[in-house]
């Protein structure tokens, strides 16, 4: 399990103070497909994932999931929530065993006029709006095999160390569209899969994908996702 010192926010304390909060910070343990909140609670505690790995997900209307990230440790998680004190966005579930360190805000709040320490809370909350801006841009633009040839092109490692069904799901599509799309991949001789391992064999053929066949056909992506994902303004 990772300590406090190793999550950037907090390296940039003091050690004296890293004393104080480890005091503070509560543990629990989780196994997977536990749920460490839902969308629409609220809480008073940082959640800070130490050990393990966990998905965040929308619920849509109609009950299918979201994907929104994943996340493994060490990180924050919905810290923006936390300090404005507003209900959860999204459901956070574990996808592995995994560990959460509860620290409450009221402990934190004193440390905000470390310059360091506010500093690095604004790089988080940052990174967390460039996730979700590349979300929405995935999800409103492009395409189901856009999609899968662009997290190849990024991270094929995955391919490789998760299921077919969980790639889906990170993607938002269903098991059969996944299946269905990696089968036109290896007819086409983009790709080739022996022994769960997949190969890229023609990289520039993905890259073709994610530039010509990027556009869902939609008057208007982004509030199709909106709506998809249940959101009022």
């Amino acid at each position: 399990m990772i300590e406090l010192q190793e999550i950037p926010i907090f390296s940039a304390l003091e050690e004296k103070y890293i004393s104080e909060l480890k005091n503070e910070v509560y543990i629990k343990q989780y196994s997977k497909n536990s749920i460490v909140f839902y969308e629409g609670d609220k809480s008073e505690y940082l959640h800070i994932l130490m050990e393990g790995d966990v998905k965040l997900y929308k619920t849509s209307p109609k009950g299918s999931q979201i994907q929104i990230n994943r996340f493994s440790a060490p990180s924050l998680i919905a810290e923006f929530a936390c300090f404005e004190k507003e209900a959860f966005p999204a459901t956070c579930e574990f996808v592995t065993d995994g560990t959460i360190g509860l620290l409450h805000f009221d402990k934190l709040y004193n440390y905000l006029n470390q310059p360091a320490f506010s500093l690095e809370l604004i790089k988080s909350l940052t990174a967390k709006v460039i996730l979700l801006s590349a979300l929405v841009h995935k999800e409103t633009i492009l395409s189901s095999e856009a999609k899968v040839a662009d997290l190849m092109i990024k991270k094929v490692a995955i391919f490789n160390r998760l299921k077919n069904n969980e790639i889906a799901s990170i993607l938002n599509l269903t098991p059969e569209t996944f299946s269905r799309i990696l089968t036109k991949f290896k007819k086409e001789k983009i790709i080739s899969i022996n022994k769960h391992t997949l190969k890229i064999l023609n990289e520039d053929a993905l890259y073709s994908i994610v530039y010509t066949n990027t556009m869902k056909e939609c008057t208007n992506c982004l509030a199709n996702f909106k709506n998809e994902i249940g959101y009022k303004d």
